[in-house]
Order: structure tokens, then C-alpha cells, then sequence
């Protein structure tokens, strides 16, 4: 007598989905095994128009002012949001609350606003300095890193460059001191001739940060370097 096994494959997901359950972290609605209800995905400030350059908030995705004025060291940016409520809130529990689900999701809205990525030969994580690592317990940009390599199918590098400066906060500092302030904060010594390189961070701002890893990259020969962020801050007003 066969026995068809349907019911039980049913079963097995339903009881999956249990296990996986949750509330939505905004909202506290039934979200499944999805950190964010739909409702509230819904309202989530996105970055659709912005400077394919720096991804700061432009009205016609055209190339903005600054960067043609004094082009960064990295040739394209991306984020999949704009740094606003409510996505400051999600940022900060991932960063700062542990809430490591988040790495997968943001990779995942990522991926969503990027597409299908095309000539990107590697993915590497922003890093953290060694004082600043052991402090938090984790480094935010290589959580989901990871998971846009697992989604992508494009290897990581986490260990391509080291940070050898501890640098103070950047969000202590005027915008103007930023880039001095990051000036020799990595290190790499491997050799990348003609790689074509994704950096993941979490949060853009000024954008000196990453245009310093850019400028590091590029040294050991890098042919190109862009930006995968999860949200860009809006434009000063």
C-alpha cells in the first residue's frame, strides 16, 4: 500500500513556520518569519532617485553636482533605503541591539533595489578596527555581507584589508573633518589588479569613510569599486 507523503510535507512546513513566527519589530503585528510585516516594508523610505555616484537623493538619478565638481574614489554607490524613520530605528538594532535577523533581511532589500549583479568579481565587508570589533561582538557590514554572498553567489573577502586606525566616531565629528579623520585608516596588502569590488556597509553619510577604503583599494589596484549600503542619509538643507 502506498502511502502519499503530502500531508506530511504539509505538516513539516506548518510546523516550520511556527517555530519561525514572530512579531513585526516596528509594529509588533504577526510577521511569519519575516523581521517586518508588510505594512510596515510598505512605508519604508526608499533611495529609487539618487546620484548613481554617491547615492545622495537626486530628482533625476543623474549624476549630482558634487561628484562631477570632485569625483570619489569609487566609481558607483547603492542603498536601498534613505536614512530616515523608520530605518534608522532597524539600523541601530542591528548595529547596536544585536538584532542579527536584520543582516539578512537589509541584504535582502539590497539585492531587490541592486538587481541582478553584473561584473562584480568580489564582495567585501567594510571593517571594523580590532578595539571597535571586540567591543560590539560583531561587524554589522560583514553580517550581511555574508548574506549577499549567499543570495548572489559572488564570493566575500572579510579579511582583504584591515583597519589600522581606530578612528574617532564619525558622527561626533563636523562633516568637514570627516575625511582628515579617515586619511590612512586601512590597509591592504594583497594584490586586486582588475577586480572589480563591492563594499558593504550600513550606513552612508558623508560618504569619506568608504571613499577612503575606495582610495585604498584603488592603491592596490582595484579597477573598480562601488558602494552596496543599506541607507544613505538625505541631503543636507
Amino acid at each position: 500500500m502506498s502511502i502519499s507523503l503530502r500531508p506530511l510535507l504539509g505538516i513539516g512546513a506548518r510546523i516550520k513556520q511556527a517555530l519561525l513566527a514572530q512579531d513585526c519589530i516596528l509594529c509588533q503585528a504577526a510577521s511569519g518569519a519575516r523581521p517586518l510585516c508588510e505594512a510596515c516594508e510598505r512605508e519604508l523610505p526608499s533611495n529609487a532617485s539618487a546620484c548613481p555616484r554617491c547615492a545622495l537623493a537626486v530628482s533625476n538619478n543623474a549624476e549630482c553636482g558634487a561628484c562631477l565638481a570632485n569625483p570619489p574614489y569609487f566609481d558607483a554607490s547603492c542603498a536601498a533605503f534613505s536614512y530616515a524613520h523608520p530605518v534608522d530605528a532597524l539600523v541601530q538594532a542591528l548595529k547596536y541591539g544585536g538584532q542579527l535577523a536584520l543582516a539578512e533581511w537589509f541584504a535582502r532589500k539590497l539585492l531587490e533595489r541592486i538587481g541582478q549583479p553584473a561584473g562584480v568579481d568580489l564582495i567585501v565587508p567594510l571593517p571594523l578596527h580590532p578595539e571597535r570589533l571586540a567591543e560590539r561582538g560583531f561587524n554589522q557590514a560583514a553580517e550581511i555581507a555574508k548574506s549577499l554572498s549567499r543570495a548572489s553567489g559572488i564570493g566575500i573577502d572579510a579579511h582583504l584589508a584591515r583597519r589600522v586606525r581606530n578612528t574617532a566616531p564619525q558622527t561626533n565629528l563636523p562633516w568637514r573633518e570627516r575625511a582628515a579623520n579617515m586619511r590612512h585608516a586601512f590597509c591592504c596588502e594583497r594584490d586586486v589588479a582588475g577586480l572589480s569590488i563591492a563594499v558593504i556597509d550600513d550606513v552612508m553619510t558623508t560618504g569619506a569613510t568608504l571613499n577612503e577604503f575606495a582610495r585604498t583599494l584603488k592603491k592596490s589596484g582595484a579597477a573598480r569599486v562601488e558602494n552596496w549600503v543599506v541607507a544613505r542619509t538625505p541631503p543636507r538643507v
